[in-house]
């Protein structure tokens, strides 16, 4: 027997997620499915709007110059006259017009960021401003983004007061010295320096970063000493490593630590770690596993269930079906080994891209596996790329071609199937990475391909 809803989501994604709600807030019923756990716990858990738009011209040098104004960019004190952008709205007319953000309008991306906000409440910041923030990240970049953690905000690079990057020799992954060395030649406007201290060596190799964040949830005692009173004794000799331009020593203000300052208690730890200290403390966000990501998973997967939205993952869909007029009737399911029908009145790909193998690639070409839907790409493969590495590669954008309704288009630029739309990665015309808008396009994408989605039920 068919398993029916009104609306089927594929992907559980950041932008799965988001058209999953915004089409049950239409009251109708939906369903989420997922091949696989969401790719968001390997994810920062910042959400960039558009932080970039590329030239396709090669890269100049960058003059020296960081952004001082306030907890906003300005795009004339900063190095790249096209980046990082101070207002991402301002921007999305010079983006191409097959970018998702020109089929769906600027108000989609504000509509899908203050969708977020309310999910995700306190736990966030930047929602105040239209404006990009600069925040710290893993290596030393300096990445432009719309939301960030609140334990991040302390971080933030517009901040001007001394800061103190700490990393731990055990966990050989994360060099302080060398991260703070990069944000120094980024031009960043404080003074900053790096240490390792001795902490962690008392865990395990295996899950150490989500180990750690449980010990010093529950204080535990390491050696017989408080896991958060030991953290801050072996940080408080090195308050003031921080030599300023005249040689000088300051007294740090705040303190960077990797991101796994407590999970569920984390807002605790950070403050009796700052009380202890005297200094503000604020995470940096890692690479995976990403603790600020899985946070942000549990948010969005309780809002789910908040919202009335059945959620299942271990479900790959392995066919499909549709009607005499080529809507999807259909997907095939497995399911624990069990080929099982899922039907809906509208269903919504959020699959990912080439990342996520939301899209296959191979020798022969680029596809959409799970509807077969059409993917626009040279015929020759060496046209798939340029030679320059900085430059703007042209795979970085394949996806599928939807029209201002996300309906995916084929070859002819006819609808392909009226009752599916697409969001996410899946959808072609985006540059993510360059552009630093990876999440904001899950948003605006998910928005829209989720109220079109219940629209196309009520109708």
């Amino acid at each position: 027997m068919a398993i029916d809803s009104d609306v089927l989501v594929v992907g559980g994604g950041l932008a799965g997620i988001t058209a999953a709600i915004s089409a049950a807030r239409e009251g109708v019923d939906v369903r989420l499915v997922s091949h696989k756990a969401s790719t968001l716990r390997q994810a920062s858990g910042l959400i960039d709007a558009l932080g970039y738009v590329p030239p396709t011209e090669p890269a100049k040098p960058l003059r020296e110059g960081p952004p001082t104004a306030g907890r906003g960019v300005d795009p004339d004190e900063w190095p790249d006259p096209d980046g990082p952008l101070a207002d991402p709205y301002e921007a999305i007319g010079d983006l191409p017009e097959t970018h998702p953000y020109r089929l769906v309008g600027g108000d989609a991306l504000r509509d899908g960021l203050a969708l977020f906000d309310d999910l995700v409440g306190d736990a966030y910041l930047g929602g105040h401003t239209d404006r990009n923030a600069l925040v710290p990240t893993f290596g030393g970049a300096v990445k432009p983004t719309a939301r960030y953690p609140k334990s991040a905000a302390a971080g933030v690079a517009s901040d001007d007061r001394p800061t103190l990057i700490v990393g731990f020799r055990s966990l050989t992954e994360y060099d302080a010295r060398s991260f703070a060395d990069r944000l120094a030649a980024s031009g960043v406007p404080f003074d900053v320096a790096g240490v390792e201290v001795e902490f962690a060596e008392a865990f395990r190799a295996d899950a150490k970063i989500t180990r750690l964040a449980k010990a010093l949830d529950r204080d535990e005692a390491i050696d017989g000493t408080p896991a958060r009173e030991a953290l801050a004794k072996a940080v408080a000799p090195h308050l003031h490593d921080v030599v300023d331009d005249e040689g000088g020593v300051d007294r740090v203000e705040r303190v960077g630590f990797p991101a796994f300052l407590g999970d569920d208690e984390g807002a605790d730890v950070r403050a009796d770690l700052a009380d202890r200290l005297g200094a503000d403390v604020f995470e940096i966000p890692m690479g995976p596993p990403s603790l600020p990501g899985l946070r942000l998973e549990d948010r969005l997967y309780d809002a789910l269930d908040a919202e009335g939205v059945r959620f299942e993952t271990g479900t790959p869909v392995v066919d499909y079906e549709t009607d005499a007029n080529g809507d999807i009737e259909h997907l095939i399911m497995n399911r624990k080994g069990s080929k099982v029908p899922y039907g809906a009145d509208t269903v919504v790909l959020a699959t990912g891209g080439l990342v996520g193998k939301g899209l296959d690639s191979d020798r022969d070409g680029v596809r959409e596996p799970v509807l077969d839907l059409y993917v626009p790409q040279p015929s020759d493969r060496y046209e798939w790329f340029v030679d320059d590495a900085f430059g703007e590669q042209p795979y970085a954008r394949f996806g599928v071609r939807p029209d201002d309704r996300l309906r995916p288009l084929d070859e002819s630029g006819a609808v392909a199937h009226g009752n599916v739309r697409v969001a996410g990665a899946v959808v072609g015309g985006a540059d993510v990475a360059r552009e630093k808008s990876a999440s904001g396009v899950s948003l605006a994408t998910g928005l829209v391909a989720g109220q079109e989605a219940a629209r196309e039920v009520r109708q």
